[in-house]
């Protein structure tokens, strides 16, 4: 394979990575704690950490629950919001040698039993607002701690004290639980304090992560992420953005969960390795309180998904906003659209800089060169040590410019599938390379086009339509607030498109997005039929669930 994007690297960026240099993410979390130990590390609701903090806190965490009689290798599932909690209780249980099973504070208790039962969990630590949905989830599981903590937690008095009150008896989001072998967080982090940390002997192929999909075909899988894969992507992102960072510099907007893919590795760890601040927003759904919060910190990154990136353009208040110390805007997790694109650079001033990557590639696998003036439509140029193909069903490699599926083969590809060797069979080749599922194609330059998901494209009379393209159309309207494309049956093309659409102008017609479109797209592409809705549902980080329409 030719490696033609290397030529398209900036100078600065290295063709290959050192995973060896850092046996595990407890050394290279470490190094952190050392060098940057004045520095802030997190914000949350007013309330700051330094790195010295977090260094003794996760440290107390781990000696925690090596009293609890955890150990190396058992699953420790987290089931909370973006707390400085989560950092705290991530770190420690890494630094014990556990393994992190990320879960969705919203689960429903079927979901959550599916997850425990799957990972094999032993302990979980839970954000009280939600532990009723542990207590309902329990029976058949092998947890056998539950650590429970209140949102105030960590916060200091009385603004812990006041948080905890307010969540309770005002906007009563605490429900009556009943767990009887519950411990508090607080009552952890004592005993571990009082003990004596042991250190472990962690091997880079340990596991670090259970990572679990979304679930969009079906249960949700288990993404076996070694703690050599997740270092690796730590460095190739940190390749990626030296440049452009400053370390200690810059304070790092983290709206998007914890506990997904994209702010665990861009976030949570990345930013940490370069001692910068994470200022983190416990609900990044509530867009005023949102705004609210970032107009009080001067921000000079953030990092987001296209949804939340459109909601806040449709605020008023977050364009009138101070944008002159922004620096960098990355977006993952869902493709973004060239117009959400061009009315975010029209209202900072700085380029929404696109990347992609998927929770089996730890995740990053490409990204655009961060001093990019505008916005282009490609997902990036793959990273330092990561070779992508694009390949026919057949498993072939296709010329440059052909469509077909990425393919992405590097040392931030997951082991694989947990307990699931038929599954992982279906993805990873014997040569190394996972198929992604996604279909694309790659320039001349090396980079990368994401066209759309291979399972969501349409078939109309025989020719393909990538909702991707349709929604781009759409959204390009002004009295277009979100927009999904999906495939319906017809008897006489097969499928035709439809379009569910959420308005910002209340007076938008079928009519009128159906001429919009005739403008833009081949006569095929353009939608059929049209339905208005008050919303669209949406994943954890705010991905549209086509799946869920089609189903509806």
């Amino acid at each position: 394979m030719e490696k033609v994007w290397l030529a398209s690297y900036p100078a600065h960026i290295p063709a290959e990575i050192h995973p060896e240099d850092y046996p595990s993410l407890a050394v290279l979390l470490e190094e952190s704690f050392a060098k940057y130990a004045d520095k802030t590390a997190y914000i949350s609701m007013g309330r700051s950490i330094t790195y010295r903090e977090l260094d003794r806190l996760s440290r107390d965490f781990a000696a925690g629950l090596q009293s609890l009689g955890v150990a190396r290798g058992s699953r420790v599932a987290l089931m909370m919001p973006n707390l400085l909690q989560y950092p705290v209780c991530l770190f420690g249980l890494l630094r014990a040698g556990c393994v992190a099973v990320n879960c969705n504070p919203l689960y429903t208790p079927h979901e959550l039993r599916h997850q425990l039962e799957d990972s094999g969990a032993e302990t979980i630590v839970v954000v009280e607002n939600f532990a009723t949905t542990v207590q309902q989830a329990l029976p058949g599981t092998s947890v056998r701690n539950v650590i429970v903590t209140r949102m105030g937690d960590l916060l200091g008095f009385p603004k812990g004290a006041l948080v905890d009150f307010v969540v309770k008896r005002v906007k009563k989001l605490t429900p009556e639980w009943s767990i009887p072998q519950a411990l508090h967080l607080r009552d952890v982090l004592t005993r571990g304090r009082r003990g004596n940390f042991r250190r472990v002997d962690i091997d880079p192929q340990d596991l670090a992560f259970l990572q679990y999909t979304g679930g969009t075909t079906g249960l949700a899988k288990g993404a076996m992420l070694s703690h050599r894969n997740i270092v690796s992507n730590v460095l190739q992102a940190r390749a990626w953005i030296a440049s452009a960072v400053r370390d200690t510099q810059e304070l790092v907007v983290t709206a998007l969960p914890l506990y997904h893919i994209f702010a665990l590795t861009a976030n949570c760890l990345l930013f940490v390795v370069t001692g910068n601040t994470n200022l983190l927003i416990v609900n990044a759904r509530d867009i005023p309180n949102l705004v609210k919060e970032l107009g009080r910190h001067p921000f000079t990154i953030i990092t987001g998904v296209n949804t939340l990136f459109n909601a806040l353009l449709n605020n008023a208040d977050f364009r009138r906003l101070d944008f002159s110390r922004l620096r960098l805007t990355l977006g993952g997790g869902m493709a973004v659209q060239a117009s959400v694109a061009q009315r975010w650079e029209q209202a900072t001033g700085m380029p929404l800089i696109q990347a992609y990557g998927l929770t089996e590639t730890s995740p990053g696998a490409a990204v655009n060169p961060l001093d990019q003036k505008h916005f282009n439509g490609a997902i990036g140029l793959p990273i330092s040590s990561t070779e992508i193909a694009i390949r026919d069903d057949a498993g072939h490699d296709l010329p440059l410019g052909e469509v077909g599926e990425i393919c992405i083969r590097g040392p931030q590809v997951m082991q694989g599938y947990w307990h699931q060797p038929d599954e992982t069979a279906n993805v990873l080749g014997d040569d190394g390379f996972l198929r992604t599922g996604d279909l694309g194609y790659m320039d001349p330059q090396g980079y990368v086009f994401l066209v759309d998901r291979k399972k969501d494209m349409i078939l109309v009379s025989g020719f393909n339509v990538y909702p991707n393209e349709v929604e781009d159309a759409v959204s390009q309207h002004p009295g277009v607030q979100e927009v999904a494309a999906i495939g319906v049956p017809d008897e006489h093309s097969g499928e035709v498109v439809k379009i569910i659409v959420v308005r910002k102008d209340p007076n938008l017609t079928a009519e009128a997005l159906i001429a919009h479109c005739h403008a833009l797209l081949t006569n095929y592409k353009v939608p059929r039929k049209v339905e208005f809705r008050d919303e669209l549902p949406h994943t954890n980080v705010g991905k549209v669930l086509r799946r869920a329409l089609k189903e509806s």
